[in-house]
């Protein structure tokens, strides 16, 4: 697929798998947040205007007429897995999702959002399950699904019912594939693996690489073999490659010995958080300190219970977001995350939280270009043409804080730049 590289450091990408069973959590909330940096004065900006009357007084200046206004009630989808293994995952985008939610409903314009969401706890068929629940629901778009397995299932389904789909981190190519109603909020996988290998390459992080990656996982494989394409083309000398599959991924001795043995001064880990654990704690215990460098799924593993975080100190990890980013949109974002759910939100929560931006923003860039857009009572079938036809509209492009001028291809592939984060003293930290 065609790819263009905004920015700072190449391409990388999230991914994951799915799950599902239909637990109905729903937020239509209106709560004040107050949009008071980023994209929520953008947003304010485009839904409210102000101008003075001749006394200097200032009178509020409807979003009408000739520009275009958004008007009605957008009922959307969220399915993720809110339970079992991946539910870091789900639980961090529905709390970006319901943040952006509530900001998008305080602007004061006419227009709302609802928020219906689905726990499929990362399961394909629970989470056809569940989209089956939303589309009887009245949904009209749907956020998700988190996971790549159960996207892929829930895709086709909505693909034949024309559904607009924006997921936030289910990164396959098979998620997007022959679809032109699904998008990505995150990468998509190979350009992770090769992102990688180049900033490796680049920063001059190792001599001698050993790569341990799960070969039964389309993520972690897909990923491993443009990461090799891309190291082989380098010159990245990689002495080591081992696998695993889930049915072996409790005891990784033999892996982490072998990099050892090889001389591997880094590891490369294009693996889950949960089993990426177990690879930090085994080497730790052997006295083995290469430095260790992930990806996507790799993010939540300073909030996986019972994981000493000491452990990961140093491990690097190509990302579309840091927390601790100095730019307003990020601060308030990270801010009210912390506020409401106590911890500092991942890439997972951002990603979450860019979606429903994304949409409502396109909707907007629609109203403003065709004289006005009233979406209470469309059927998702309408809204999903509209929404097709922007994200594949030249002129229209996204800031968010997963990334500025964040742009779709054809193929529903985003455009953005990635960053780096390194893990210091239990805290992510930008490069």
């Amino acid at each position: 697929m065609k790819k263009r590289v905004l920015g700072m450091l190449l391409a990388g990408v999230m991914a994951v798998s799915a799950f599902t069973a239909c637990g109905n959590t729903e937020s239509g909330s209106t709560a004040a947040a107050n949009p008071d940096a980023g994209e929520t004065e953008e947003a304010a900006a485009e839904t409210e205007e102000v101008t003075e009357t001749e006394e200097g007084e200032e009178a509020e200046a409807p979003e009408t007429s000739e520009g275009g206004a958004l008007t009605g009630t957008l009922n959307v989808g969220c399915i993720g897995p809110m339970t079992g293994g991946a539910a870091i995952y789900g639980n961090a985008v529905q709390n970006g999702a319901k943040i952006a939610v509530d900001e998008i409903n305080a602007l004061g314009s006419d227009f709302q959002m609802t928020l219906n969401v689905q726990d499929d706890e990362h399961d394909a068929q629970k989470s056809v399950n569940c989209y089956n629940t939303l589309k009887d629901s009245d949904t009209q778009v749907i956020v998700g699904t988190v996971t790549t397995a159960p996207c892929i299932a829930v895709g086709e389904e909505a693909y034949n019912d024309r559904m607009f789909m924006l997921t936030p981190s289910a990164s396959s190519t098979d998620v997007t594939a022959d679809k032109d109603n699904v998008f990505q909020l995150c990468f998509a996988d190979p350009n992770q693996g090769s992102a990688s290998a180049q900033y490796i390459y680049d920063n001059q992080l190792a001599t001698k690489v050993a790569v341990i990656y799960n070969n039964a996982d389309a993520y972690s494989s897909g990923i491993y073999q443009t990461f090799k394409a891309k190291a082989d083309e380098l010159g990245l000398d990689i002495v080591s490659e081992t696998t695993f599959t889930d049915d072996t991924a409790n005891d990784f001795s033999v892996q982490v010995g072998q990099a050892k043995d090889a001389g591997a001064d880094l590891i490369f880990l294009p693996i889950y958080y949960t089993p990426a654990s177990l690879i930090l704690g085994q080497a730790y215990d052997m006295g083995y300190t290469p430095k260790f460098f992930g990806v996507d799924g790799m993010d939540g593993i300073l909030t996986l219970e019972g994981f000493d975080t000491s452990k990961a100190e140093g491990v690097i990890l190509l990302t579309p977001f840091s927390a601790d980013a100095e730019d307003a949109a990020t601060q308030s974002f990270v801010g009210k995350y912390n506020d409401q759910f106590g911890e500092t939100p991942s890439q997972f929560a951002a990603d979450g939280y860019d979606c429903p931006y994304a949409i409502y923003k396109a909707l907007k860039f629609y109203a403003d270009k065709n004289g006005g857009l009233d979406v209470t009572g469309m059927s998702y079938d309408e809204i999903c043409e509209i929404l097709i036809s922007v994200f594949t509209d030249p002129d229209f492009s996204v800031d968010g804080i997963t990334g500025q001028g964040m742009v779709w291809d054809a193929n529903g592939e985003v455009n953005k730049a990635p960053k780096a984060v390194v893990i210091t003293n239990g805290v992510y930290v930008g490069m």
